[in-house]
């Protein structure tokens, strides 16, 4: 028998692009902490500084460059609505442009999770490790 959930998930399509990307950061970034465990399962502080690298917005801003031609034609419209969300201002360490990208690929992971589509944050997941390590 199936545990009911305590919290329902919203739909996805009615979630603000900027409250899509607010969650998708905390998935996005549980993914690569995961990611950090497994290739190290080290000193916290190690853990962390893989972690820190690939979640600087100048980080995800790569990642969604590279990232934009295998996006669907769906996901591609939620990364843009994400992108346009207008920022006041980005961090010091990044650009707006860079900035936009990355909450762009927050709101895409955002709106995934919601969707439960845990097949599709994997896929994307892998290739943004693939082309953080390409950096290397």
């Amino acid at each position: 028998m199936e545990k009911e959930l305590a919290f329902e998930h919203p739909d996805p399509d009615t979630v603000s692009p900027r409250s899509l990307a607010f969650l998708g950061d905390a998935v996005y970034e549980l993914k690569i902490r995961v990611y950090a465990l497994n290739i190290l399962n080290g000193k916290v502080g190690d853990l962390n500084a893989i972690t820190k690298q690939m979640v600087t917005a100048k980080a995800q801003a790569h990642i969604a460059d590279i990232l934009m031609d295998r996006l669907s034609d769906k996901e591609l419209q939620i990364f843009k609505r994400g992108r346009n969300v207008k920022s006041v201002a980005a961090p010091h360490t990044c650009s707006i442009s860079e900035y936009r990208k990355a909450t762009g690929l927050e709101a895409l992971f955002g709106y995934l999770y919601l969707k439960g589509d845990e097949v599709r944050i994997e896929e994307l997941t892998e290739a943004a490790i693939e082309i953080y390590e390409s950096r290397k």
